[in-house]
């Protein structure tokens, strides 16, 4: 009983303190090496131009990868591969590859693209996608549809394309990112929370389809992490963006130490990772682990005003808004 009691003590005390689940912290310091993992691999990175993924990319670089960069904004890929190339990555290794990953057209052709300068990709990072704030009973449907075409449909497409080199290889790995919106349902978020839970779903499909295949899927599920996503989130209504910026007042990770982490799990073949911190990662386990037990205390002590709070909220929210 005390071993018992020690060991949910320690437990509660990690939730509280540390800032991604204990499989991954394990990892980041006892698991491989970055530099010896990513040294001369192909890394593909959609939704490279800022946030998360412009993070990724300088990071991977930094340890050695040779990196492709995608998004539809080619002067801020630019902007990240002169950070790469400072920070000590040559310039042969980074290729600026402009990409509207909604437009399926264009995804065969970066596909080749990449072969052509690279002759493979070992690893495929899914980024690409846009965040969301709304309530649930006043977004337009086409909000829906707009948000499962950027997060779900493309993110599919693509993977698609790259999978079956990797599967004739029989060697490769795909990360997805996810959310903690695709283990929980995060509120004033339903559109989104939906997309990543659909991610998660057809992942693990994926997945268990392709046991000893030789591709390894990483599902990564990062909490609020400093970007400008709040500046151009969806809303309730379609082609309205959120437009407001993150304060310093706002606790989120940094988009530095969520790609260190993100590449921790990707190096050591994590089936799915957990990056945030308090309140959010106590959550995750809570609702993980004891799900009708979570809700109930979820439900109880937390208002639609906290909600609001916690998500950010501001006019596009307000309750006197299209009653």
């Amino acid at each position: 009983m005390i071993l018992l009691l020690v060991f949910f003590a320690l437990f509660i005390y990690f939730v509280l303190n540390y800032d991604a689940d204990l499989t991954t912290l394990i990892y980041e310091k006892y698991g491989k090496d970055l530099n010896g993992f990513y040294k001369d691999k192909v890394v593909w990175i959609t939704g490279a131009s800022s946030g998360i993924g412009k993070a990724v990319a300088i990071e991977a670089a930094k340890n050695g990868a040779k990196v492709v960069i995608s998004a539809r904004r080619k002067n801020l890929l630019e902007e990240v591969r002169d950070v790469c190339v400072s920070s000590g990555c040559p310039d042969e290794n980074i290729l600026v590859l402009p990409l509207d990953v909604c437009d399926s057209t264009a995804l065969e052709p970066a596909f080749q693209k990449v072969l052509q300068t690279f002759g493979c990709i070992n690893v495929l990072l899914l980024n690409a996608g846009r965040s969301q704030r709304a309530r649930w009973e006043h977004t337009d449907i086409q909000v829906d549809k707009d948000m499962f075409e950027l997060n779900v449909f493309s993110v599919i497409n693509l993977s698609r394309i790259v999978l079956k080199n990797m599967l004739e290889k029989k060697s490769g790995h795909i990360a997805v990112m996810s959310s903690v919106a695709g283990k929980l349902g995060a509120p004033l978020s339903g559109s989104y929370s939906g997309s990543k839970h659909a991610i998660q779903g057809y992942f693990e499909s994926l997945r268990n389809e392709k046991v000893g295949s030789g591709v390894n899927i990483t599902m990564l599920c990062p909490g609020p992490v400093v970007s400008g996503a709040l500046q151009v989130a969806a809303t309730e209504e379609p082609s309205t963006p959120y437009g407001q910026s993150m304060t310093d007042a706002d606790k989120r990770m940094t988009a530095e130490r969520c790609a260190t982490l993100s590449l921790v799990a990707i190096a050591n073949s994590l089936p799915e990772s957990w990056i945030c911190f308090k309140p959010v990662l106590p959550f995750m386990y809570a609702f993980q682990y004891m799900p009708s037990v979570a809700k109930w205390l979820s439900q109880k002590f937390m208002s639609s005003k906290s909600m609001e709070k916690m998500r950010g909220s501001k006019n596009t929210m307000a309750t006197e808004k299209n009653e």
